[in-house]
């Protein structure tokens, strides 16, 4: 290995090149870069449309790269033997990477880095995922935060390092071959409803910044007042796009805090959110148990049911027969996303009302969400069903009509996504039906369903079973 062997950087989900530590960090070299994505087996596990949208920022970052003369080398396998496939192809002596956090991502990333090394190939990872590394945020007592607040005043005054400009890269002198990101299909599995989610994305690091700037210019002084209103364009959307690395998370956090400065009421709360994401990988980190078991062992005695029976396909196709729920799944469907309040409800009512697993709204969740993370998406549904960490000192169960009362009190995030019972309905309620299959057999003129359970009786099923669980 000479100084003059190339770099290659590995791009997993931080597909961008502003505020990017590793890339920063192999340009400073001099060395060329060869920048690298691989369909790896972590990334062939994904749900059908986080790996779609995946694709699209596969796409853009491409593109990126060849306005700057640069390529994305494109590769499908085991994440070991491409990189060394390729390493043999160019005469690379390195492989960066930006760390990620989740249990297969780490089982992958240290057998990877362990394996390159014992091949004299040096192997370098960065932070570039998260504000905060979760082993850097401690209690006072040196242990790892289970409540999310305290850890919120902890962090809050911690500096942050400035943003990173895009580095200048210097390219090899010969490229290895590509895969066809065509080739891959990695939209298959959505169908017919790519097409439809495909117009509800946000995809790019030029499109991940101007959502910033136009949310901090237009909503985030509003934020903490409206941001529970699902109907109102009240938050940031920026999970979509955080979820992909197109922008990094100290661009959200330099950007709240000059808004803070600059007086808007909201923006301190937006950064609590932004927090939130990190309790998610601290978490995870910490007890990687969250992602598959009750992170509270005492719920393991709760009596969820677990199997796919006629209630739970109810609630995956958005047929309850409560609009607030049906509502919020039916935008899932359509856009990808759904809103943080309308999460919530439609958590609390699978795992409280239909005394369903969480494990299986995750499930869902994993395989509908654009914005998905494995962090957040276990950590959020423990949340909710109480199995996870929440100091609440009580059941949650929330109730989808006082909660469609209290936030969507003029019907319009029911009446946006659900078309049954109204003469005109919207073209967002009617593009549920373009983009569910075929073999649900539904459509417009298809009568709305009555409620699968009534919402008192669910309510009082659940707190029986909570209070039996404590022996109550």
């Amino acid at each position: 290995m000479t100084d003059k062997s190339p770099i290659i950087l590995w791009f997993r989900r931080d597909l961008r090149l502003a505020d990017h530590p590793a890339l920063t960090a192999a340009a400073k070299t001099g060395r060329p870069v060869i920048p690298l994505f691989i369909l790896d087996e972590v990334v062939e596990t994904h749900g059908a449309a986080p790996k779609f949208r995946l694709g699209l920022s596969v796409g853009s970052l491409a593109t990126s790269l060849h306005r700057h003369n640069s390529r994305l080398i494109l590769r499908r396998g085991r994440a070991l033997d491409v990189l060394r496939k390729v390493i043999a192809q160019t005469g690379a002596g390195a492989v960066y990477w930006s760390r990620l956090y989740d249990p297969a991502a780490k089982d992958r990333d240290t057998g990877v880095k362990a394996a390159l090394k014992d091949d004299g190939i040096e192997a370098r990872s960065f932070n570039g995922h998260l504000l905060f590394e979760p082993w850097t945020v401690e209690t006072k007592t040196g242990g790892f935060y289970k409540v999310y607040t305290p850890m919120w005043k902890s962090v809050r005054d911690r500096d942050v390092d400035a943003s990173l400009p895009e580095p200048a890269l210097t390219l090899p002198d010969t490229w290895p071959a590509s895969d066809n990101l065509d080739d891959w299909q990695m939209g298959a599995a959505m169908n017919r409803g790519a097409d439809v989610l495909a117009r509800h994305v946000c995809v790019g690091e030029g499109a991940a910044r101007d959502r910033l700037d136009q949310f901090i210019a237009r909503r985030v002084a509003d934020y903490k007042t409206l941001r529970d209103f699902p109907a109102a364009e009240a938050t940031s959307r920026l999970s979509e796009n955080l979820t992909y690395g197109e922008i990094a998370p100290r661009a959200l956090w330099h950007a709240g805090w000059r808004a803070v400065q600059d007086g808007k009421a909201g923006a301190e709360h937006f950064l609590k959110e932004v927090v939130w994401r990190e309790f998610a990988y601290h978490l995870v980190h910490h007890t990687p148990r969250i992602m598959d078991r009750n992170w509270r062992d005492d719920w393991d005695a709760f009596p969820w049911n677990e199997t796919e029976n006629a209630d739970v396909r109810a609630w995956k196709m958005g047929r309850t027969g409560i609009p607030f729920v049906d509502a919020a799944m039916r935008e899932m469907y359509v856009t990808g996303t759904m809103h943080n309040r309308a999460r919530m409800i439609v958590g609390s009512y699978l795992t409280k009302h239909l005394m369903t697993h969480w494990r299986i709204g995750q499930a869902w969740f994993d395989d509908c969400l654009i914005d998905w993370n494995p962090a957040a998406n276990a950590m959020g549904w423990q949340w909710v069903a109480g199995s996870g960490p929440d100091a609440a000192p009580y059941f949650r169960i929330f109730n989808p009509e006082t909660q469609l009362d209290k936030f969507d009190a003029d019907r319009a995030y029911a009446r946006a996504w659900i078309a049954e019972g109204h003469g005109d309905p919207t073209a967002t309620a009617l593009s549920y039906f373009d983009a569910i299959p075929r073999s649900w057999n539904l459509a417009p003129d298809t009568p709305y369903p009555a409620p699968v359970v009534a919402l008192d009786t669910g309510r009082k099923r659940a707190l029986d079973a909570y209070q039996n669980r404590d022996g109550g």
